[in-house]
C-alpha cells in the first residue's frame, strides 16, 4: 500500500452507483403500492365485510322474531291460561304441562321453567326448581315493567343450578280474560342457538373477530381467526367502541378504529350486537398483487444492477477472488500460504488480518495440543479416583448389619442416615430433586449432626407445599443447615434450634431456614444480601476468604444458573437467632 495515500474504500465505490438504483425502486414501489391498496383493496374487503355484518344481523332479527313467537304460543296454550285463574291444575294436568314446554316451536331451548301466579314452578322433571330458586336467581328483575315483551338477557345460570354463562328468554304471561297477577317464563339457550349465526357467515369471514355482545357490553359468543387473533386488551377497546354507539340496525359501517375496521348491527328488541373486527393485516393481505408490481419494478433495477455490476466486477472482484482462493484453499496445515494484494482499498486490510490470522491459527493450534494433553491425563485421574456409588452404598449397607447384629443402636442410625444422604445427594446425576427428596436429605444431615454434637440442637421441618410434586435445585438447604450449626452455634453448647419451613407466596416458592445461635454479623450479612444485585461472574468475588463464604457463592450461583436473576437470596439476622430466606419464581413447576 503506498504511504500517505487515504484508500477511496470498495464500499463508497460500489455502492455509490447502486444506492441512487434502490432510492429509485423504493420510491416507484411505494408509490404503486399506496395507490393500489387505498383506491382498490381496502375498499373491496370492507365493503365485503359490511355486508356480512348487516346479513348476520338480519339473522339475529329473525332469531327474535321466532322466539317472540314461541313464547306468545306458550301464553296460549290452554293449561297456561288455566294456571293463571284462581284455581291450581290437577296432577295430571300439571305433569303434562311441564311435559309441554319441551316441545316448544323453537330450537336450541336447552332448559326451560316457567311460574304461574300461584307461585307453582312448571319444569323438567329432572330440575326439580322450587318458586324460591327462581325468586333467588333475581331473573324476575330481566323482565322489569314489561307488560308482555319478550326479553333476551346473557347472564350466569343462577336458575338451573350449572352456574355457566348463557342465554336466557323471558316473558311475562299474562290472563286473557282476568287482570290477575301474571306468571313467568323463562327458557334457557343452547349455546349453538346464537353460535349457528356465526357459523353461518365463518366461512366467508374466517379471517375476522366475529362475535354476538349483549346490550350491557357481555361478549356472548364470539370466533376469531387463528392466524390473526385479538388480544384481550383489543377486546376491551372493541367493546367500549361498540357500547359508545347508539341506535338500532347498522350502528357501525366499515368504521376505521385502532387495530382495523370495525361494523356492528344492533338488534332493536334486545339491544343485542352483531359485530365483525377486520385486522389490518386482513386488509393488507391483497398485497399479492402489489408483489408483481413490486417485481416489474424490481426486475427492471436488477437488470440495470448485472449490467453496472459486470462493469464494475473486473475493478473490484479480482482482489476478492485472490483473497477467496486463499481462504477456501486454506487446508488448515500450511501456515505460508500467505496473501498480497496493492488495491490502495480496504482490501489490502483484510489481507494483512488474514496473514495475521494465519500466525495465530498455528500458535492456537500448538496451544490447543498442549491442552488436550493436559486434559486426557486430568480425565484419567479423574477416572481413576471415581467411586462405584452402589459398592459404597452396599458397604454401608453391611456395616448397617454388623452393627444391627451387635446391637449398636447410634451406629446403625448414624449409617442410616449417611446412605440416605449419599443417595439423596446423588440423585442419579439430576440437578432437580423433589422438596420431599431435599428434606429428606437435610433431614439425614441433621440426624448425623445430632449424633456427632448431642445435645447440640434440636430441628423441626414444616412443609406447607405438596412436596412430591414441587421440584427444586438440589443440596441447597444442606449447607445452609451446615452454615447454621458451625457458625450459628459455635458459642453454645446445648438448647439450639433449627427450623425449616417450606411455603409458596403466589407464584414464588421459599425456602426458609432459622437457628436460634448467634447472629449472623452485619458486614458479612449486607455482602451476602449484595449477591442478589451482581452479575453472575462477579459472585466468586465476594468472598475471598472460602472457607467463610465457599458455601453461600455456590448455592447463589446454581440458583442464578438454573433460575436466572429473578431468584432471591438473602440473610436476616434476628435478636435470637438468624433467618436465611430464598424465593424461587415459578413456584417449584420445573422438572427435569
Amino acid at each position: 500500500m503506498t504511504k500517505g495515500r487515504k484508500p477511496s474504500g470498495i464500499r463508497k465505490k460500489y455502492l455509490r452507483d447502486t444506492i441512487a438504483l434502490l432510492i429509485l425502486a423504493l420510491m416507484l414501489s411505494s408509490i404503486g403500492g399506496w395507490i393500489y391498496v387505498r383506491e382498490k383493496m381496502s375498499a373491496t374487503i370492507i365493503d365485503q365485510y359490511e355486508f356480512m355484518t348487516e346479513r348476520e344481523g338480519l339473522a339475529l332479527d329473525a332469531l327474535y322474531r321466532n322466539s317472540d313467537e314461541a313464547t306468545a304460543e306458550c301464553i296460549l296454550y290452554e293449561d297456561v291460561q288455566k294456571t293463571l285463574q284462581t284455581r291450581g291444575l290437577e296432577e295430571i294436568s300439571y305433569n303434562a304441562l311441564s311435559k309441554s314446554f319441551a316441545y316448544v316451536d323453537l330450537e336450541g331451548i336447552a332448559d326451560y321453567c316457567y311460574v304461574d301466579n300461584k307461585k307453582n314452578v312448571y319444569s323438567r322433571s329432572y330440575s326439580s326448581i322450587s318458586y324460591e330458586q327462581v325468586e333467588e336467581s333475581g331473573f324476575r328483575e330481566y323482565l322489569g315493567d314489561e307488560y308482555s315483551r319478550t326479553i333476551w338477557f346473557w347472564t350466569s345460570d343462577r336458575l338451573f343450578g350449572t352456574g355457566e354463562e348463557a342465554l336466557f328468554i323471558g316473558r311475562y304471561v299474562r290472563s286473557l280474560e282476568y287482570a290477575h297477577e301474571p306468571g313467568m317464563l323463562f327458557f334457557k339457550m343452547d349455546p349453538r342457538f346464537l353460535e349457528e349465526i356465526i357459523d353461518t357467515e365463518r366461512e366467508n369471514g374466517k379471517e375476522t373477530a366475529i362475535g354476538i355482545m349483549d346490550a350491557d357490553g357481555q361478549i356472548c359468543t364470539a370466533e376469531q381467526s387463528e392466524e390473526f387473533p385479538v388480544g384481550a386488551s383489543e377486546e376491551a377497546y372493541l367493546i367500549e367502541q361498540l357500547k359508545q354507539q347508539q341506535g338500532t340496525g347498522m350502528i357501525l359501517e366499515g368504521e376505521h378504529v385502532k387495530g382495523g375496521v370495525l361494523s356492528a348491527y344492533r338488534q332493536a328488541e334486545t339491544g343485542f350486537v352483531v359485530f365483525s373486527f377486520v385486522p389490518d393485516e386482513v386488509l393488507n393481505q391483497g398485497l399479492a398483487e402489489i408483489i408483481l408490481v413490486f417485481a416489474g419494478i424490481y426486475l427492471v433495477v436488477i437488470i440495470v444492477a448485472v449490467v453496472l455490476s459486470m462493469y464494475f466486477a473486473e475493478r473490484f472482484t479480482k482482489p476478492i477472488q485472490t483473497i477467496n482462493e486463499a481462504m477456501t484453499g486454506f487446508d488448515g496445515n500450511d501456515f505460508e500460504r500467505t496473501i498480497e494484494l496493492h488495491t490502495n482499498t480496504e482490501l489490502d486490510e483484510i489481507g494483512l488480518s488474514y496473514n495475521k490470522m494465519l500466525v495465530n491459527i498455528q500458535r492456537l493450534l500448538e496451544e490447543i495440543k498442549d491442552q488436550e494433553k493436559e486434559l486426557r491425563t486430568s480425565e484419567l485421574n479423574m477416572l481413576i479416583s471415581q467411586i462405584n456409588p452402589h459398592f459404597l452404598y452396599n458397604t454401608l449397607d453391611t456395616i448397617y448389619m454388623l452393627a444391627r447384629i451387635n446391637k449398636e443402636e447410634t451406629t446403625m442410625k448414624m449409617i442410616q442416615a449417611l446412605s440416605t444422604y449419599l443417595r439423596l445427594s446423588l440423585s442419579k446425576g439430576s440437578e432437580i430433586v423433589t422438596v420431599e427428596d431435599e428434606l429428606e436429605n437435610v433431614k439425614s444431615y441433621m440426624e448425623i449432626q445430632q449424633i456427632r454434637n448431642e445435645n447440640l440442637f434440636s430441628y423441626e421441618v414444616d412443609c406447607q407445599v405438596d412436596a412430591a410434586h414441587t421440584w427444586v435445585l438440589k443440596l441447597i438447604l444442606q449447607p445452609l443447615v451446615e452454615n447454621a450449626i458451625k457458625y450459628g452455634f459455635c458459642n453454645i453448647f446445648e438448647g439450639g434450634q433449627i427450623r425449616i419451613q417450606v411455603r409458596k407466596e403466589g407464584e414464588i416458592l421459599c425456602l426458609e431456614v432459622y437457628n436460634s445461635g448467634t447472629p449472623i454479623e452485619k458486614e458479612i450479612m449486607e455482602k451476602i444480601n449484595a449477591m442478589n444485585e451482581m452479575p453472575l461472574s462477579q459472585l466468586k468475588e465476594c468472598f475471598p476468604d472460602k472457607k467463610r463464604g465457599y458455601g453461600v457463592v455456590n448455592i447463589m450461583t446454581r440458583l442464578r444458573l438454573k433460575y436466572g436473576d429473578a431468584v432471591r437470596f438473602c440473610y436476616e439476622a434476628e435478636q435470637d437467632g438468624t433467618r436465611c430466606l430464598i424465593k424461587i419464581p415459578g413456584g417449584g413447576k420445573t422438572e427435569e
